[in-house]
C-alpha cells in the first residue's frame, strides 16, 4: 500500500478548508469522525498526525460556527475521538472540546439578541441572495419563516435551478412544447415564463430522466466521487466545481458518496459504488419524496 498516495487522497477531500465555512463544517466533522473510528489505525504515523489536527481545528473552530447541526457535528466528532486516539491526544482533544464548548456558549448569548433585533431584508433582496443557492439549500431557507419561504419559491430562481440541472437546451424544449399545447387550445401566448411552474417543471423531470434515482440522491448530497477527478469533491448544485477540459462536469459524471465511501477511498482508493442504491432513491420516503415533500408556508 502507497503511503504518500493514503495522504494525498485524505488532503484532496479538503477537510481542512471546509471546516471555516458554515455550510460544510458539519460535513467535514462528521467525515473526519467517520476516518477516525474506522481507519485511523490503520494509517502511517504522518497521516495520523494530519487527522489529529485537523480534529484539533475543528473543535477550535466551534465557536465561530454558530448553529445547531454543527454542535450535533462535533458531539459525533468527539464520540469517534474517544472511541478512537490513545490517551495523550484523546485527551488532548477533549480538552480542546470542552474549551470550544465554553466559547460557543458564550457566543451564542450575544447572538440571540441580536437576532431578536435583527430587520426583514426586502423581497427582491432575499431573491437575489437566494439565486446563488444550489437546489437542496433553497428547499431549505424556505423553512425558515413566510418571508423567506415566499423568496424561496419564486419562479425565475427555479428557473435557474431548472438550467444548472438540465441545461439551456432543455428548458428551451419544455418551453417549446408549452408554447405548442397553448396553441393547440387556441391561447395567446405572450409570456412563457408567466405560464411555465419551473419548480413543476424540475419535478416533473425526476420522473421524466432515466437516471432520476441516481439524480435525487447527488441532489440531497454535499459530496461525490467525480470520474473525471478520479477523487471525492464538494458538489456544487450536484456538479463537481473542477473544469475538466474547459468544461464543467455533468450530473452523470458524478457517484453519490456515503461517509463510509470516503473513508473506502482514502484507505484504498477503492469504492464499492452499486447502482442499487439509486433505485431506492425513486421509493416513498427515499432523498425526492423528502425533497418534495416541504410544502409552502
Amino acid at each position: 500500500m502507497n503511503m504518500r498516495s493514503q495522504i494525498e487522497r485524505y488532503e484532496k477531500l479538503g477537510l481542512r478548508e471546509s471546516l471555516p465555512k458554515i455550510y460544510r463544517y458539519p460535513i467535514a466533522c462528521r467525515e473526519i469522525g467517520f476516518i477516525l473510528r474506522e481507519a485511523y489505525i490503520q494509517f502511517p504515523k504522518n497521516l495520523q498526525s494530519i487527522i489529529f489536527h485537523d480534529t484539533l481545528a475543528a473543535f477550535r473552530l466551534l465557536p465561530q460556527i454558530q448553529t445547531q447541526s454543527a454542535v450535533s457535528a462535533v458531539h459525533f466528532l468527539l464520540q469517534s475521538v474517544e472511541a478512537a486516539l490513545p490517551k495523550q491526544k484523546r485527551n488532548m482533544a477533549v480538552k480542546e472540546f470542552k474549551l470550544a464548548m465554553v466559547a460557543h456558549k458564550r457566543r451564542s448569548k450575544p447572538q440571540h439578541q441580536e437576532e431578536k433585533d435583527s430587520f426583514q431584508l426586502p423581497h427582491d433582496v432575499l431573491v437575489h441572495i437566494f439565486s446563488f443557492l444550489d437546489m437542496q439549500s433553497l428547499v431549505s431557507v424556505g423553512l425558515v419563516c413566510w418571508s423567506w419561504n415566499l423568496a424561496a419559491n419564486d419562479n425565475h430562481l427555479w428557473e435557474l435551478q431548472y438550467v444548472a440541472l438540465y441545461g439551456n437546451a432543455a428548458k428551451q424544449q419544455l418551453i417549446n412544447r408549452v408554447e405548442d399545447r397553448n396553441k393547440r387550445h387556441l391561447q395567446d401566448l405572450t409570456d412563457t415564463k408567466s405560464i411555465t411552474d419551473w419548480k413543476e417543471a424540475v419535478n416533473r423531470a425526476y420522473t421524466v430522466y432515466s437516471d432520476a434515482g441516481a439524480l435525487a440522491k447527488k441532489l440531497t448530497t454535499n459530496r461525490g466521487y467525480c470520474v473525471n477527478c478520479r477523487t471525492v469533491v464538494w458538489l456544487n448544485n450536484s456538479k463537481c466545481p473542477n473544469v475538466h477540459s474547459g468544461m464543467i462536469s455533468e450530473v452523470q459524471e458524478i457517484k453519490p458518496v456515503t461517509p463510509f465511501q470516503v473513508v473506502e477511498y482514502v484507505l484504498d482508493d477503492s469504492l464499492s459504488l452499486t447502482s442499487s442504491s439509486d433505485s431506492d432513491s425513486d421509493s416513498e420516503g427515499g432523498p425526492v419524496s423528502r425533497l418534495w415533500a416541504l410544502p409552502k408556508m
